[in-house]
């Protein structure tokens, strides 16, 4: 069998990095164990939960899915790329003022799910909110406060704005 390895240059949470990775290697691999960046969570593995969510060029993808080398080049934010220092981003502050956790396994992959859809639409509906979290499975807390979070953010946006 080749081992072929690739170097991945790209950007993840706005730091420029260059590291070899084998070819079979999947982007959560290379999240959690080479860059010690434990917010991306593994549970899955076969895109379907959204645990796992990152932004490619601000767009949610399952990291389980990319593998390392599709990544090159790419812009990568993760859930620890989303605050600014201390201060929480607008989507993790009303998950957590509106109780859109419980255990917390799945929270890092709606918090970037949202964070997306932020960007392009600072006032989502409730159905738009729930589109763009069909990717992404809560088994905890039945989303009533992850939706109560999406409507409390979208408020303190639009009076900021």
């Amino acid at each position: 069998m080749i081992n072929t390895t690739y170097v991945l240059a790209c950007s993840i949470n706005g730091k420029e990095i260059s590291i070899p990775v084998p070819a079979s290697k999947r982007m959560t691999d290379v999240l959690r164990d080479d860059l010690g960046l434990t917010g991306t969570k593994v549970s899955c593995e076969i895109g379907r939960c959204g645990a796992c969510m990152i932004l490619l060029d601000g767009q949610p993808v399952n990291a389980c899915l990319l593998m390392a080398y599709q990544a090159s080049g790419a812009a990568i934010t993760t859930i620890e790329g989303l605050s600014a220092g201390e201060a929480l981003h607008p989507v993790q502050q009303a998950m957590l003022e509106e109780g859109g956790l419980q255990c917390g396994y799945c929270t890092a992959g709606m918090v970037v799910t949202l964070s997306a859809l932020w960007e392009t639409n600072p006032a989502p509906t409730r159905a738009e909110a729930e589109k763009a979290l069909c990717g992404n499975i809560c088994r905890c807390t039945g989303y009533e406060g992850i939706l109560r979070a999406v409507e409390k953010c979208g408020l303190s946006l639009k009076r900021e704005g």
